[in-house]
Formats: C-alpha cells, structure tokens, sequence
C-alpha cells in the first residue's frame, strides 16, 4: 500500500456537479427515476457507448457490473442523487440503458392487522 496522498482525496471532486450535467438539475427526457428505480444496462450500439464523457461512461460500466436500484449506483459512483438522475436520463435517451419502477411489495402476511397486533403483545412481553 501507497503512502502516496491524491489531492482529490483530500480535497473532493475536482469537477463540480452541474459541470458534469452541463447545469442541469432534471433529466432531459421523459426518463425519471424513483430512488429506488432498478437500472440495467442494455445490449445497445457501441459507438453511443464510445462518444461518452467520463462521467456518463463510468455510470455506465457500473450499471454493467449488475443492474441494481438508483441509490445504490449513487453510492457506488460517490455522485449526488440528482446528477446521477440527470445522467441515468441522457444514458436511456442513448438506449444504452432501462429504467423501470421500483417494485412494490405485494400484501402479504405482514399486512395483517391481526397478525401486528399479536407481534405487539409479544414484543410488549419482552
């Protein structure tokens, strides 16, 4: 392991976020994504894939890797929510990747009052 220091490590980014989105605060079609929104990269054309700037294109091997929900590709990317949105935008448009709604649960046992309530009394036992 390096003793070596980067200064961007200390310091943050060196890019500001609304560089990388080129001032934009919203995606720029109609794609929009729910934080918990599952994202997958799709088999698209390379060359859309090849004219990307950093950012977009480190977004996108990510998104490779396995699709997964929004927020975590956030964390992954250490990007702000909202340039993240504004890129998993331009990334659709291109048809490189899907966006679809976070799934919801479906009601099941735990929707049962009868069954939280007899949860209640129990913990309440404790």
């Amino acid at each position: 392991m390096s003793d070596e220091h980067w200064y961007e490590d200390e310091t943050g980014p060196m890019v500001r976020p609304y560089t990388v989105t080129r001032g934009r605060t919203r995606p720029a079609g109609r794609h929009t994504a729910d934080l918990l929104s599952r994202v997958t990269a799709l088999d698209a054309d390379e060359p859309a894939a090849q004219n990307l700037d950093h950012a977009p294109a480190a977004l996108l091997a990510l998104i490779r890797r396995g699709p997964r929900p929004l927020v975590e590709l956030a964390a992954d990317a250490d990007l702000p929510l909202t340039v993240v949105r504004v890129l998993l935008g331009d990334l659709a448009e291109a048809g490189l990747v899907r966006i679809d709604a976070p799934r919801r649960p479906a009601a099941g046992p735990a929707a049962d009052p009868a069954l939280l309530q007899e949860i209640m009394t129990r913990l309440k036992e404790l």
